[in-house]
């Protein structure tokens, strides 16, 4: 069975817009494991998107990080795929998107709802934040409580989840959560070998934040006391059905 999905794949060409960042890496590498034709796509490709996309059979989605109007990122994208002829795409969102007090997760929810109505076969995947955001061995400092709960998500795990839903059938109007496992930011540090340091918001905003755009700042601000408050848990039996092998486990590096 394997390996007839093997060779079926070997036919697809699949391009990952935003493929130069970590996620789009993870997933250009899952593509290519399997035998397709991953078309890694960064900002050069705007300059003739639809064009960078012909010949491409399906399109993974990833706005940059904190973009100012996801929605209509996802717009041009969905719109550039319209006119190249590419028929499927997935979009690359988050967690609990429709949360009111996280402007940038509101953005996720809008840029969904594009990719819903855009007449193309979709599929959307929802991932919690990613295990790689915490460095191992290291002192993390954190802007709201170690105790939160959250549900993390491996890139690896994430990146091979994308390449199955782009490459097989019976995944078109689905949207799946995403976690490899859950725990506290503290466990998670706890089994890095890393050590966190609580740290008030403002302190934060004023050393780590200082460079950053204000609105991102803000955003991120919003995100921590949401954090603070409600972690952000996250489901694990959607990935455990999807991955072929069981996801990463709360363990060491």
């Amino acid at each position: 069975m394997l390996v007839l999905e093997f060779w079926g794949a070997m036919d697809k060409r699949v391009a990952v817009v935003g493929g130069t960042g970590k996620t789009g890496r993870a997933v250009t590498a899952a593509l290519s494991a399997r035998g397709a034709a991953a078309v890694p796509l960064g900002r050069a490709a705007w300059i003739d998107l639809a064009g960078a996309l012909g010949g491409c059979d399906a399109a993974y989605v990833i706005a940059p990080n904190m973009h100012p109007d996801e929605p209509a990122y996802v717009e041009s994208v969905v719109g550039a795929a319209c006119r190249s002829g590419v028929s499927r795409v997935v979009l690359h969102s988050v967690a609990s998107p429709y949360v009111p007090a996280m402007p940038h997760h509101v953005c996720k929810a809008l840029a969904e709802d594009v990719v819903r109505r855009s007449g193309l076969a979709w599929s959307i995947l929802q991932p919690g934040a990613y295990v790689q955001n915490f460095a191992a061995g290291t002192t993390i400092r954190l802007p709201y409580r170690a105790g939160a709960r959250f549900g993390f998500a491996d890139l690896d795990d994430v990146g091979e989840v994308a390449a199955r839903v782009l490459l097989e059938d019976g995944h078109e109007g689905a949207t799946y959560e995403l976690a490899s496992f859950g725990c506290t930011a503290a466990e998670l540090a706890a089994a890095l070998g890393s050590t966190i340091e609580e740290v008030r918001p403002r302190r934060w905003a004023a050393v780590e934040g200082k460079k950053l755009e204000p609105r991102v700042r803000d955003w991120l601000l919003a995100m921590f006391a949401y954090y603070d408050g409600h972690g952000l848990p996250v489901g694990t039996l959607p990935m455990r059905m999807l991955l072929d092998r069981p996801p990463r486990a709360l363990v060491g590096p």
